[in-house]
């Protein structure tokens, strides 16, 4: 009798285990950060800088020419040969390159396919509408900041292009700013921005300027993920997002 109740005990308690731990939700998916490129710039107050955006299409057997200041290209389709600086590099689908301003490089498709890139500058004033990559490169320019990016300091940077995906359903994070700027591109999904109380919904192909101050949220309204591009500077040892909203000015 006694080891008939002792293992009746037992099997309540497994059985409570086994209730608790179906009943036990399972953790939300995670934001994920992959970061692409990266390098360090010593200075961005010799002169005002801008952002930009561009498109690069190279047809089979195409070639071009960088002609344009420090950036990161990002391979979207096909893959290109990159020369730069008498070595070559080979980017496919997903990978991003830094390219240093001043150094000669050539983008030349690899593959018997087309290639289609995006290329992310850091502009100083006077390279604002300078070409970027020479012909036959099919170029199209998706966005350029209108005014030089505000509240930089004269410290070094990071210049960095991270790949983010927001799981599905995600509400929006909490209210934060940038230590530097970015530049958002929408890949895919639907990413809902929340800035002063109004939020809007961006879609694929979608580009996001945050300048240092701007208290938003971001969030994944959608059944799918939000997965984009970040092209960011912040002052180096300083993280790129800060929580709340920056001190007030005196």
């Amino acid at each position: 009798m006694r080891f008939w109740t002792m293992g009746l005990a037992l099997l309540g308690a497994m059985a409570l285990a086994g209730s608790a731990t179906a009943q036990t939700p399972p953790a939300p998916p995670a934001i994920t950060r992959t970061l692409l490129a990266a390098t360090k710039l010593p200075t961005v107050t010799d002169t005002p800088r801008y952002f930009k955006a561009v498109s690069v299409a190279l047809q089979p057997g195409e070639k071009s020419q960088v002609t344009a200041a420090a950036g990161i290209l990002y391979q979207m389709s096909g893959t290109t040969e990159v020369s730069l600086g008498g070595e070559i590099k080979l980017l496919s689908g997903g990978e991003a390159l830094f390219i240093t301003g001043g150094i000669p490089a050539t983008l030349r498709t690899g593959g018997a396919g087309p290639s289609s890139l995006l290329h992310f500058f850091i502009l100083p004033a006077a390279e604002r509408d300078s070409p970027v990559e020479s012909s036959p490169a099919a170029v199209k320019e998706l966005f350029q900041t209108s005014a030089p990016i505000p509240d930089l300091q004269p410290v070094p940077y990071d210049l960095t292009l991270t790949r983010v995906s927001f799981p599905a359903r995600m509400p929006p994070n909490p209210p934060h700013y940038r230590s530097g700027a970015a530049l958002y591109y929408i890949l895919s999904g639907v990413g809902a921005n929340t800035v002063n109380g109004t939020t809007r919904d961006w879609g694929p192909g979608s580009l996001i300027y945050e300048p240092h101050g701007l208290v938003h949220q971001w969030g994944n309204p959608g059944d799918e993920p939000l997965v984009f591009l970040a092209f960011n500077i912040n002052p180096e040892g300083v993280a790129a997002v800060l929580p709340g909203a920056p001190a007030k000015k005196e």
